[in-house]
């Protein structure tokens, strides 16, 4: 259990909605419904209203310093079924990319690549006291696009298993390209912290309003998002 997961949950019952797509840039086709992830009857274009609300506050503030830019939407609503597919995909991604069969892998082995996995993907849980941040429908990963619609180098990719999602990590370099990697992550960080988002300590795309995570680095005693029922 990670830390987070201590916090009680007193789920406010906000619904679900469709994030207006066209205020924003989108990633299509959508990520993982292009690798065969299925979504049911929602769609992972779907937050809790008041998170779609703070979003759209977060793109009004982004446009007003730096005109032209928008933020760039990869993911948000996930249920716990698709968090399972992808946590499945990442594992057996990983094992293809070190040349390893499932079969031969030591308890070691298989243990490492598990930890490997869980370093960016929530553990699929259906227990609602300690639900996947994006099961709640208050956690949104994204980026920034220039007024061209082109993606800004962030210096590393979203869901990429490596040392560069670490939000900090281009943080103390010297090198001009590096230090501007660290200066558009925190032109991101700030727009969303502005709007009440707080951000993933491991994963520069992640932002969070209401649920676990946020509560606990927020010092709350109780989130007021859980996991969408049905979802």
């Amino acid at each position: 259990m990670k830390p987070y997961q201590t916090i009680p949950i007193q789920d406010c019952g906000e619904p679900l909605i469709s994030i207006p797509l066209e205020q924003f840039s989108v990633e299509k086709p959508h990520p993982y419904q292009k690798l065969g992830a299925c979504y049911g009857q929602k769609s992972p274009h779907y937050l809790r209203s008041r998170v779609v609300e703070k979003l759209i506050e977060a793109q009004t503030n982004l446009q007003e310093q730096y005109p032209g830019c928008k933020i760039h939407i990869f993911d948000a609503y996930r249920p716990v079924a698709v968090q399972q597919f992808m946590v499945d995909y990442t594992f057996t991604s990983l094992l293809q990319k070190k040349g390893l069969s499932l079969e031969k892998l030591s308890p070691h082995q298989q243990e490492n690549l598990w930890q490997q996995v869980y370093q960016i993907w929530a553990i699929p849980s259906d227990n609602l006291a300690t639900p996947p941040p994006h099961s709640t429908g208050a956690a949104v990963d994204i980026t920034l696009v220039d007024d061209y619609g082109q993606l800004f180098d962030m210096g590393g990719h979203i869901d990429e298993l490596s040392e560069r999602s670490q939000p900090n990590y281009y943080g103390d370099s010297t090198d001009s390209k590096a230090k501007s990697y660290h200066q558009r992550r925190e032109i991101l960080n700030q727009i969303m912290t502005q709007a009440g988002f707080l951000r993933h300590p491991g994963e520069w795309w992640h932002f969070s309003l209401g649920d676990q995570m946020w509560a606990w680095q927020s010092q709350k005693v109780m989130a007021y998002y859980g996991r969408v029922i049905n979802g």
